[in-house]
């Protein structure tokens, strides 16, 4: 036994040499201890020594500008999922709710029933591709892009009226395929208390119990949600029905996102919160109430503009494509897809009537740039990029993840205050944080450009660099928001573990949002990344190479 233990003993004693001498500071044991803001800060601190860090001398990238040009990822990373072959096909950009995996597949199961059915005209077949595409991508997409689909599904008809306002010739064949409408989602203890002190379910009402302390109230991008549109515009009218768009209507949003969460990358992330019991009141849209049973102790009532899915072809379409996607909205009609749409959640609360918000195809628009303008509540923000550059991202990893950062740093605002950190055994403070003017900017493109391969993955002794930072910065800037990016596509397998960090995290009450790369369903990566940034209410991405650019585009717009 004595043997045994010495054994054992010298064991240890050479892991303790192996990871001196590899540069990996020691695991520790799991901690579940919940730190006060002070007492994560103290750990911090002296967790900080023992971590082996270094401070790069960043480059000035004068040509900068060229390398954030190209802001889109191809078309292509956004799914066929119904794909047609007759000799007039038409491609469908179909908004998600209608063109993903069962419950969410309407649209998909219409398609098929209906390239299934041999329809011809003027002796052609006819067949229909639908692509799953967010409402707002689409319009990015048209706009900014060179993406044309033969036909627009999308959830709302404030999005075919953005096109109409950026002089894209919509031509409307239907305002309606699939009955839906968006609201607000509230558990049902908080809603029995809201109705004591409320009344009613309204817009107003919610913004007037956030804005008293007396409800925290979650929402969606804007600029890809039809939902967080919806609730935006609703917001605006609430402030100011003369006139949303009014210095009045802004002001008060402005004092309105100084108290409220961040608004969330998706309404998956919002569902995901919900189901945990950390959000209480949040928008929704009717049909994904309905196919979440997870979330049947919530109360949902509907609000702002219907969601009732129009159909838009457009006038560089042919007469041919044009004839088809006629047949087709006719065939969404039917007696039999209605009733399959029916199954599938839609054609609920067919008495709701769109409430006004005094906006056409120009104001929503204006609404999007003025919640740009306003989202952070008049705060500076401080996040900091945290770059895994260990070995498994060498070839594409790497090279995509400099893409993506490059070309989505357009997206972060000038008067923000930005960093940047490496790691791979040790820990390297690639760009030290300040304000993201040209110079920085130059400065961080530089950096990222110079990220090269290295070593093992030290993913937390990163993190816990990138915090204090963070929290040094704030000293100078008190009424800052901070937030940390990890981007990564593996495990941590050296330094200090998750356990041990994740009081530090949670104490000091910063979210760190994470880009996994290409990772595996239930994979040690994913998971620990997940629990990573569900600490503090973030969200992982779970990017490939080819969609990181849209994935990391997207929530610089909404976080930075």
């Amino acid at each position: 036994m004595k043997q045994h233990k010495r054994i054992k003993a010298a064991a240890a004693a050479l892991a303790m040499v192996f990871s001196v001498l590899t540069g990996c500071t020691t695991h520790q044991p799991g901690a579940n201890t919940e730190y006060t803001y002070n007492e994560a800060l103290k750990e911090l601190i002296a967790f900080n020594t023992k971590i082996k860090t270094d401070e790069l001398t960043p480059r000035l990238d004068i040509y900068s500008s060229e390398a954030a040009s190209a802001t889109l990822a191809d078309i292509s990373t956004f799914p066929i999922t119904v794909q047609g072959s007759g000799e007039i096909n038409i491609e469908v950009a179909a908004a998600t709710e209608m063109s993903s995996e069962a419950p969410d597949d309407w649209l998909n199961e219409v398609a098929n029933n209906f390239n299934n059915s041999n329809q011809t005209l003027n002796g052609k077949s006819v067949s229909v591709t639908i692509r799953k595409i967010t409402s707002g991508e689409v319009i990015t997409y048209m706009t900014e892009g060179d993406y044309k689909p033969d036909v627009y599904a999308p959830s709302s008809n404030a999005w075919g009226e953005m096109l109409s306002a950026k002089s894209i010739g919509v031509i409307k064949l239907a305002d309606r395929i699939a009955g839906n409408t968006a609201g607000v989602l509230m558990e049902k203890n908080t809603y029995d208390e809201f109705i004591s002190k409320y009344n009613e379910v309204t817009l107003k009402n919610v913004l007037d119990a956030s804005l008293a302390g007396d409800l925290t109230f979650a929402y969606t991008n804007p600029y890809t949600s039809s939902t967080g549109l919806n609730i935006l515009t609703g917001m605006l009218y609430a402030f100011d029905s003369n006139n949303p768009l009014s210095d009045t209507a802004q002001t008060k949003l402005l004092e309105y996102q100084k108290q409220s969460p961040p608004v969330a990358y998706t309404t998956g992330v919002l569902r995901n919160q919900a189901s945990k019991g950390i959000i209480k009141a949040m928008v929704m849209e009717e049909q994904a109430y309905h196919n979440s049973p997870e979330l049947r102790d919530y109360v949902y009532t509907p609000a702002g503009i219907r969601h009732d899915h129009p159909v838009y072809t457009f006038d560089y379409v042919s007469k041919d494509k044009q004839d088809a996607a006629k047949l087709f909205t006719q065939y969404c009609l039917n007696t039999e897809s209605q009733a399959l749409a029916d199954k599938k959640g839609f054609n609920l609360h067919n008495d709701y009537v769109s409430q006004p918000n005094g906006l056409d195809g120009a104001g929503y628009l204006a609404a999007q740039r003025i919640w740009k303008q306003n989202k952070d509540g008049g705060q500076p923000i401080i996040a900091v990029f945290v770059a895994d550059i260990s070995g498994s991202m060498a070839g594409i990893p790497i090279n995509s993840l400099k893409e993506s950062l490059l070309s989505t740093s357009t997206y972060i605002s000038s008067d923000n205050y930005i960093g940047l950190v490496s790691y791979s055994d040790d820990v390297h403070i690639n760009l030290p944080i300040k304000e993201f003017n040209d110079e920085q900017r130059a400065y961080f493109s530089g950096a990222v450009k110079d990220l090269d391969i290295e070593g093992n993955t030290a993913t937390y002794d990163a993190v816990l660099v990138a915090l204090k930072m963070m929290v040094d910065k704030k000293e100078e800037i008190p009424n800052a928001k901070m937030m940390l990016f990890v981007l990564s596509d593996g495990a941590q397998n050296c330094g200090y573990d998750l356990d041990r960090i994740s009081p530090i995290v949670g104490g000091l009450r910063i979210p760190v949002y994470t880009i996994g790369y290409n990772l595996e369903e239930g994979s040690s990566a994913s998971g620990e990344l997940q629990k990573l940034s569900n600490i503090n209410e973030a969200s992982l991405i779970n990017a490939t190479s080819d969609d990181l650019i849209n994935h990391m585009r997207n929530l610089f717009n909404v976080q930075l």
